[in-house]
């Protein structure tokens, strides 16, 4: 990133690195750099993975009902949510499942922020995460997580409040909730206020920003001011609000004063944060005899050598027309890592896959892959073979990695890969990440929201996470 000058918007002048982007590289870093290492072991206390993917499962019971039945349904994906047009389909919903029209809209939109339900043009489709919802306690503790880093988008701000003083408190957030792990127990709101508001100023400083207060009073500049802190504690409570709504908290009135209290998820997820690690699924042993996406799962960990051994042993126990099949079926799936993991596998069969893949370069999803694939078949180098890709299926196969490594992988390494961009600056990556249409763009401009440092590029991405959430521009 190029230095700015401190008053200098970053949507201005935010240069990303041109690096040549390699997409299964990175989405592969995601898995083989996690299992390099021990995982760290959560804190003394934490309940076990299945107890916490049950009070996950809890939390997201409607959202999941209501994914189910849009699966079902297979209606356009305005049908669930505000509009006349909505309510015919959200009485439907409702009345199927015994909720009001208000609950379906908030579960639709829970759904699509845990990855529960994706959006291809206007239709909705059930996505991997809720296939795998009953089986799978990482799949859900991923989406319990995905909703916690959009907690913001979940809660509606408070009204006539300056959109600057919302990003302030979002930033700020993190070091309430680390206070309240750090606590292990209740903390009376005033403190997590008196926190707050120290965590505010503390942004302005880094801003170098001149508090209001040492501003001349000027009615029409008041808009570009930087708020004070007399809404903080409306503010609050809408973020303690916002988090309870998630499940990562409880608020009790108390005798005295209210307090706020992690709750088991919501103290694992901090820990998660603070210690950069993300859920991961289990892969099974046993990869010759088990299906395509089993032994593309097993497969995730090794690096590209013993991988290809493994593809090629899984090859040879099966017809090829039949294992390519099953090969292009997990590439259709909605877990972007196996796709980019099927093509490479298919590199392995060559030849006799060059009809099948051919035709996907007509399936959206596929055609970034399935080009590179022929390029590289026809015998441009892997780090040129990106040139046969335009701007657009690019910028979808950017977006299809990031939700690889925001689903499998550690925070750093998808910060890393914004650097892989082929836009130049953060503004022209975020405008064409938007009109590229992918289904995973709020779910991975979340996640990189929360896992970037830098404070205004993060407000940036959550900016722009926002507008497509909400259908703006």
């Amino acid at each position: 990133m190029t230095s700015r000058k401190p008053d200098e918007p970053l949507a201005r002048n935010s240069r990303l690195r041109l690096v040549r982007p390699r997409a299964l590289a990175t989405a592969r870093r995601a898995v083989t750099t996690r299992r390099s290492r021990p995982a760290p072991r959560p804190p003394e206390g934490t309940p076990p993975r299945a107890e916490l993917a049950r009070q996950a499962r809890h939390v997201l019971a409607d959202a999941v009902r209501i994914a189910r039945w849009a699966a079902v349904e297979r209606g356009p994906e305005t049908a669930l949510r505000a509009g006349a047009e909505a309510a015919p389909a959200q009485e439907r919903a409702a009345a199927a499942l015994d909720l009001t029209p208000g609950q379906i809209r908030a579960g639709w939109d829970r759904a699509r922020l845990a990855g529960l339900v994706e959006l291809h043009g206007d239709t909705a489709r059930p996505g991997w995460r809720l296939h795998a919802w009953d089986r799978d306690d990482s799949a859900v503790l991923r989406g319990w997580v995905a909703l916690f880093d959009a907690w913001s988008l979940v809660h509606p701000a408070p009204e006539g409040v300056a959109p600057s003083a919302v990003a302030e408190v979002v930033e700020a957030v993190p070091q309430v909730l680390s206070l309240l792990q750090l606590s292990q127990g209740p903390v009376l709101v005033p403190v997590l206020l008196d926190l707050l508001g120290q965590r505010v100023e503390e942004l302005r400083e880094e801003r170098c920003e001149v508090p209001v207060a040492e501003q001349t009073p000027d009615p029409a500049s008041a808009p570009e001011a930087s708020p004070g802190t007399d809404g903080l504690p409306a503010l609050l409570d809408w973020a303690l609000e916002g988090l309870a709504a998630v499940g990562a908290l409880t608020l009790d009135p108390g005798t005295d004063a209210r307090h706020a209290t992690l709750t088991p998820l919501g103290n694992w997820a901090v820990w998660v944060k603070l210690e950069q690690i993300c859920v991961a699924a289990q892969s099974p042993a046993g990869n010759i005899e088990q299906s395509a996406e089993d032994m593309l799962r097993g497969c995730a960990r090794l690096t590209p050598g013993p991988a290809r051994a493994e593809y090629r042993a899984w090859l040879a126990a099966r017809t090829l027309s039949s294992a390519v099949a099953e090969l292009l079926a997990v590439a259709r799936g909605e877990d972007a890592l196996l796709r980019g993991l099927a093509f490479e596998a298919l590199r392995v069969v060559g030849a006799p896959a060059e009809a099948e893949v051919r035709a996907t370069v007509a399936e959206p999803s596929l055609r970034p892959y399935a080009l590179l694939w022929l390029a590289e078949y026809e015998g441009a180098d892997p780090d040129d073979a990106q040139e046969v890709l335009t701007r657009e299926e690019a910028t979808w196969l950017w977006v299809d990695t990031a939700a690889a490594v925001a689903d499998h992988g550690e925070s750093e390494l998808l910060v890393r890969h914004l650097e892989s961009a082929v836009q130049g600056t953060v503004p022209a990556l975020l405008d064409e990440v938007r009109a590229v249409g992918h289904p995973r763009t709020v779910q991975v401009l979340v996640a990189l929201a929360a896992a970037h440092p830098d404070p205004a590029l993060s407000k940036a991405v959550r900016r722009a996470a926002f507008q497509v959430h909400t259908g703006g521009a």
